[in-house]
């Protein structure tokens, strides 16, 4: 409910949901959810028959959309042959076949892949790799890692040290690793007047080897960015040539890039990595959500072969109990198979391009919005309190919730996020439609958000 302007309601009559009860510790321990029952497609159904368009796929999740057959019969075919062995004692055809896969989908020959449950603990590997890599090389100093403000890598330990987003962290309340981070690469509120977006990228890349020479190139590990970043910012890729200086950089004082595509990857943007874009190779990418469209977790490192290669050599210290799962590496294979066979990537990029220009269209004027962006179908929405001064919103910390209950309401689920600007709330909206979305579903999106907009506002 918003206590600012509540004649601004404007959803039509909802009937209320059927509420969680006191035995579950939530996400967000104060709240408590409609429950949701079945989903088909586009949509999710609560208890109480409210249905609702998913047009943030559960945070770029759900790439396929809910309750599609190929995934369905894949998963209960192999439920049928093989539930679960332990890696430590069995490999399984679904891993191996999923491996292969992403092998194939990797730029440079040989690269191998190491699955996962979630995204956290997919960063939180490559971070463990990264420091064993270097120590089986003879320089087991080099153990920091540089990451960027506005970040978000996950929720583990060492996941969300190299995690920017402040309210994060310190909502952790954990004593957290001291590691260097340099400014987000954000020209929407980075780039200095009369700076064209090549010198911005030129100079926002630079504050890695500034970072780098400050702390000493034998103290660096890697360093972890999101091409794309996703829910800490709202949906903010890195202007062309910043990634390649920063790939030049990381090679000339012998450093690991780990491009983090949880979110971005996966055929989100268009191509099934976001990096390929930039024309780079990473040392390693982190995928999760969209690889396996949400219906079992899974999470994967794709390491280079030079990566790779050492660490077999040397031996990898790590692993988790549900690593190579054969149920979401069964998922994982289907996700990728449907993604071909329906020439999902090129939809994507079709379908990213019209919606970018539906919001445009409907929102380029409105008084609180101060910038539209997005690469394939993800999209982010930042909101200002000004548009000339792009100052955000004074004493209304917890907009980015209101904004979520207020898209309930309308039937729209989207995922706002906030950070502070000078003690100002600047709210985002991010959009991560199933990739699945059609027309029809993009102008009903557009008009709940309007009426979010209108409402929350």
């Amino acid at each position: 409910m918003n206590a600012h302007n509540p004649s601004k309601r404007t959803s039509a009559s909802r009937s209320k949901p059927s509420r969680s009860g006191d035995a579950v510790l939530y996400r967000q321990p104060a709240n408590r959810y409609p429950i949701a029952v079945e989903a088909s497609g586009m949509r999710i159904t609560d208890a109480n028959g409210n249905r609702y368009l998913d047009m943030s796929g559960g945070a770029a999740v759900s790439c396929l959309g809910h309750g599609h057959p190929d995934v369905i019969d894949a998963i209960t075919d192999q439920l049928g042959k093989l539930a679960f062995a332990h890696t430590a004692f069995f490999t399984n055809r679904p891993q191996e076949q999923l491996a292969a896969l992403l092998s194939k989908r990797f730029v440079e020959p040989g690269a191998r892949v190491y699955f996962l449950s979630g995204g956290s603990e997919a960063n939180e590997t490559a971070l463990k790799a990264a420091w064993q890599y270097w120590a089986a090389r003879g320089k087991p100093d080099k153990k920091r890692i540089i990451s960027r403000e506005q970040s978000y890598h996950g929720n583990t330990f060492g996941a969300l040290s190299v995690s920017g987003n402040a309210g994060r962290r310190r909502a952790s309340a954990a004593p957290l690793l001291d590691w260097p981070r340099i400014p987000p690469c954000y020209p929407y509120r980075e780039m200095h007047d009369g700076e064209t977006l090549s010198e911005y990228a030129l100079r926002s890349s630079n504050y890695l080897e500034q970072a780098i020479l400050e702390h000493g190139a034998d103290s660096i590990a890697a360093f972890i960015c999101e091409p794309v970043v996703g829910s800490s910012l709202g949906v903010v890729a890195a202007p062309s040539g910043y990634l390649g200086r920063i790939r030049e950089i990381c090679d000339r004082h012998e450093i690991l890039l780990i491009a983090d595509e949880i979110m971005c990857g996966s055929g989100r943007t268009g191509d099934y990595f976001a990096h390929e874009r930039d024309g780079i190779t990473p040392d390693m990418v982190t995928l999760a959500k969209g690889i396996g469209g949400g219906y079992v977790p899974l999470a994967a490192v794709v390491m280079r072969a030079s990566v790779a290669d050492t660490l077999v050599e040397s031996g990898f210290a790590h692993g988790h109990t549900y690593i190579g799962h054969p149920l979401a590496c069964a998922a994982g294979v289907a996700v990728q198979t449907v993604l071909d066979r329906d020439h999902l990537l090129r939809r994507t990029r079709e379908y990213g391009e019209r919606f970018l220009s539906l919001l445009m269209n409907t929102f380029a004027a409105h008084p609180h919005i101060g910038e539209i962006r997005g690469r394939g179908l993800f999209a982010g929405i930042e909101l200002v309190e000004d548009r000339d001064t792009r100052a955000g919103f004074l004493n209304r910390p917890a907009m980015a919730e209101e904004l979520r209950r207020s898209a309930m309401e309308q039937g729209l689920i989207c995922y706002p996020g906030s950070i502070v600007v000078e003690e100002r709330t600047v709210p985002h909206i991010m959009l991560a439609p199933p990739l699945i979305v059609d027309d029809r579903h993009l102008v009903e999106c557009v008009d709940k958000l309007k009426a979010t907009l209108d409402f929350t506002l």
